[in-house]
């Protein structure tokens, strides 16, 4: 390799000096504070009423690390929320603000490297001849090719470094928001799908109501034409039938704001679902591994969130406490000048400038003071949202672990009181038919079937969203959402 002449020998020595304030600037020091996640502001262990399984906290599957579709089995289902992931509105919201947060985080860390650009530049002034010692008026030109060296902080004290790492905090704490939105729409389109299935059931429940009561107002009909009954109980029946058929209607209602809510959260129109299939245990799968509270830390992606906040302040306040020491930037170019054209490559048209700069501040009428006085405060309040976010996702979790115990003994409840009505209804109807009760009694018995067929179904389908709730609690999928990130080297506090 051919060695530099005395003509660049100039360069070197620029270059060398710039290379080595860079080093002396990368490895400067960091006046953030020590990083230290806070306690866990909630028990070690989750409370006795949250009725956990046995074994609940080494068995199962890990909910983090099971993808949705593994989790939801209905295709149905699945291809719903397919089509939420693929078209909500909020979702991409939430990905452009990643991309958002992605770019701060590369402007920022340019920051940290000098900034060196090519430049040429030309000019001509005419000066006047009581402005020169000639007395002649006089047009001079100059021409000026090289290379510079925008104004340069030189990071001995960390700011731009945290700022940086301020900035990279941001970014993950927006990824991971993306990630909590992403299973919060899962959760949504999960539980309003089977809202929807819930509402099928009940109204196809009805319209079997209706149509045995059609055929019984039918039957009661002939009997009071033949004067076997007394228009009294031709008029209960008549009210037996509306009343299911009120009913109907009011499910109907019920049904197509829940079809306009799913497809809301779908971002499209519904696909053609299949009729009278209703709810099915077997939609969600059941066993999750709860684990232990701690355990949420790293599984809600909410809580991962905060914690980066956390951490971004953090860097935020040692870039508040670096604006109370001296700032050196450093300003230069190299490159050739001369006041012609033809001969701005000629021998001895070098030209360099090298302006280091030193501000120290002396007075700004408590500006910095006030800076870092803000960081400080932004920290506790982050502290403050890292603790309640954490406080919420255990309460997510005992609610949906109590909810799923009670429900389950709820369902069993029920299906024995549907089984218990249904022979009333029986027994009642042959009391009536052989003349040993009024009415009134079937008329009661029928209320209370009618009632207590809708109420086990409803009661399946909160049990199933429980077991939604508790996916999503745990952090479903979160691991599945997780998309690469270019981290560059993370704060060593």
């Amino acid at each position: 390799m051919k060695r530099c002449g005395p003509k660049y020998r100039h360069l070197r020595g620029v270059a060398a000096l710039c290379a080595l304030a860079g080093a002396l600037a990368l490895a400067g020091c960091s006046l953030a504070p020590l990083y230290k996640a806070p306690s866990l502001p909630v028990a070690m262990a989750y409370p006795a009423d949250a009725r956990m399984q046995p074994n609940a906290t080494t068995e199962g599957r890990i909910a983090a690390e099971t993808a949705w579709h593994d989790y939801f089995v209905d295709p149905h289902l699945r291809a719903l929320i397919a089509r939420a992931l693929d078209n909500s509105r909020d979702l991409k919201t939430a990905v452009l603000r990643v991309a958002e947060a992605r770019a701060a985080y590369g402007i920022q860390r340019a920051d940290q490297l000098p900034t060196i650009a090519a430049t040429a530049n030309g000019s001509r002034a005419r000066v006047p001849g009581d402005l020169n010692i000639s007395g002649q008026s006089i047009v001079s030109s100059q021409y000026q090719v090289g290379a510079g060296l925008a104004t340069w902080e030189l990071d001995f004290w960390g700011r731009v470094r945290n700022l940086k790492d301020a900035a990279l905090e941001n970014y993950l704490a927006t990824d991971d928001a993306r990630r909590a939105i992403t299973l919060s729409l899962i959760a949504q389109v999960a539980d309003s799908y089977l809202a929807l299935r819930e509402l099928d059931e009940r109204i196809a429940l009805a319209r079997q109501t209706i149509a045995s009561r059609e055929e019984s107002l039918r039957i009661f009909k002939r009997r009071f034409e033949v004067g076997a009954i007394a228009k009294m109980d031709l008029v209960q029946v008549e009210v037996l039938l509306q009343q299911a058929q009120t009913l109907t209607a009011q499910l109907e209602q019920g049904r197509d704001v829940q079809a306009h809510a799913l497809a809301l959260l779908v971002g499209s129109p519904l696909p053609p679902l299949p009729e009278n299939t209703g709810l099915s245990d077997d939609v969600v799968a059941r066993e999750l591994r709860v684990g232990l509270p701690s355990d949420l830390l790293l599984q809600r992606p909410d809580i991962v969130a905060a914690e980066h906040q956390l951490r971004a302040v953090h860097a935020n306040i040692g870039a508040a406490r670096a604006a109370f020491f001296p700032r050196i930037t450093l300003t230069g170019s190299a490159g050739t000048a001369s006041a012609g054209l033809d001969g701005l490559f000629d021998s001895g048209s070098r030209a360099w400038s090298f302006m280091p700069s030193l501000s120290l501040p002396i007075f700004d009428a408590g500006r910095n003071r006030a800076n870092l006085d803000l960081a400080e405060v932004r920290r506790d309040l982050a502290v403050t949202n890292y603790e309640k976010t954490v406080q919420t996702a255990f309460r997510d979790v005992s609610d949906a672990l109590s909810a799923r115990h009670w429900l389950t003994e709820q369902v069993r409840i029920a299906q024995a009181t549907l089984a218990a009505q249904t022979e009333r209804a029986r027994l009642s109807l042959l009391r009536y038919d052989n003349g040993s009760a009024p009415y009134f009694e079937v008329l009661d018995a029928q209320r209370d079937l009618l009632t207590a067929e809708q109420q086990l179904v409803q009661t399946r389908r909160a049990l199933l969203s429980s077991r939604v709730s508790l996916y999503a609690a745990l952090g479903g999928g979160s691991q599945e959402f997780a998309a690469p990130v270019d981290t560059a080297t993370r704060p060593a506090n």
